[in-house]
């Protein structure tokens, strides 16, 4: 009896164990699979951020050895005037290019959904064309377009309504808007698929049940589209409010080395302070400041995006 138990135990042990071995490869397999995306994070990604945080109290210009500062840097990036003239130029070049596009983004969702608009599908692969385009040569395209001699094609319509050209590469608000416009034009169509795809999930009974209850076009879109909308649009505010922050191939390109007070946005400061004046410390206390200016702005937008439709 005691020897037939002792098999028992024997076998039930053997069982659980090349349970747990074969759990424990699953496991091992699992990670080794997923440890690529990590790996490349930490390397490209956590890395960088956490150096910066250290660069940031550091006096270094990527030769010599670091040196100490405390809050150095972060006293010169405060009470240097072009940072704060970037600043404000990313913030009202964000607004021109954002708000408006998250609008027309809905307005161009709700047709592109309607049944009345012919072929859909084309439209819908033309307006997500410029999110796939090569930023480069869009900022090379409206460099054209928005050519500062008479013959651009903006000025020559300016013409038209007998208005003088406009400088576009060296006015206050001829910059803003020219990049604005190339941020409109590139991330209008990427928010129409979004609210496109958020449109489709909406169930067809509810506008079915407003027109019966005669409820207009802009009524649905009103207390039906909008108000179900909402998670896409808190998405779309926060994307667009750190893309807005982070605008920086757009006036490169557009703007050249020029680095013109009318046109320079925060990224393009950081970016001029790390590899044009190699001062690496000032740069890294840009980026963290950007950092923390970021995560109030879009928490101050998620939070007001938040409230739409209730």
């Amino acid at each position: 009896m005691n020897l037939n138990t002792d098999k028992n135990k024997m076998k039930n042990i053997s069982i659980f164990t090349a349970r747990m071995t074969e759990e424990k490869k699953e496991m091992v397999t699992g990670y080794l699979y997923i440890s690529p995306f990590f790996i490349l994070f930490t390397i490209f990604g956590l890395f960088p951020i956490l150096f910066s945080f250290y660069l940031g109290f550091q006096k270094w210009n990527g030769l010599t050895e670091m040196e100490f500062v405390g809050w150095a840097n972060f006293r010169f990036v405060l009470e240097d005037p072009l940072f704060w003239k970037s600043l404000y130029n990313t913030f009202i070049m964000g607004l021109l290019g954002t708000f408006p596009q998250l609008v027309v983004a809905i307005v161009l969702a709700f047709a592109l959904n309607s049944a009345l608009i012919k072929f859909r599908n084309f439209y819908r692969v033309s307006y997500f064309m410029p999110y796939v385009t090569s930023t480069v040569a869009v900022a090379v395209v409206f460099g054209v377009i928005f050519s500062e001699q008479e013959s651009g094609l903006i000025n020559v319509i300016l013409s038209w309504f007998h208005l003088d050209p406009v400088n576009w590469t060296t006015s206050e608000w001829g910059v803003k808007f020219a990049i604005a416009a190339m941020v409109f034009w590139r991330w209008v169509g990427y928010n129409t698929i979004i609210y496109l795809a958020g449109l489709q999930s909406i169930p067809k009974e509810l506008y079915e049940a407003a027109k019966i209850d005669g409820a207009t076009l802009f009524q649905q879109l009103r207390y039906i589209t909008v108000p179900m909308l909402r998670p896409f649009i808190i998405f779309t505010v926060f994307l667009s409010t750190i893309g807005a922050f982070q605008l920086f191939t757009e006036p490169l390109i557009f703007l050249g080395r020029s680095y013109r007070e009318e046109g320079i946005t925060v990224v393009l400061y950081l970016w001029r302070e790390a590899f044009v004046n190699l001062s690496f410390g000032p740069a890294s206390a840009t980026a963290i400041l950007l950092f923390f200016i970021i995560i109030i702005f879009s928490s101050v937008n998620v939070f007001l995006a938040n409230r739409i439709g209730r």
